[in-house]
């Protein structure tokens, strides 16, 4: 008998799920957006992404609330246009 799984709990692969709250890492931030590490920190420099928060001297993260609003904004912007 093939095993199912709740359509509420399935997860593709290839399209992880980005938490609603927490911080997250630029390798794993880097998964969610449609760009590369270089453009990221032009962004950032920019003013045009969230900035991050240094944890401490080799940590560096984003806030996931703050990545959400402004994936929210950038939908916002193409429904429009």
């Amino acid at each position: 008998m093939p095993t199912t799984i709740a359509s509420n709990t399935f997860q593709s692969p290839s399209r992880p799920v980005l938490p609603g709250t927490g911080f997250i890492r630029e390798r794993r931030l880097l998964e969610y957006v449609p760009f590369s590490h270089a453009t990221l920190w032009r962004r950032v420099k920019e003013k045009t992404f969230p900035a991050p928060i240094k944890l401490s001297e080799r940590v560096t993260v984003w806030r996931l609330e703050e990545v959400h609003a402004w994936m929210d904004e950038m939908t916002a912007k193409h429904r429009a246009a």
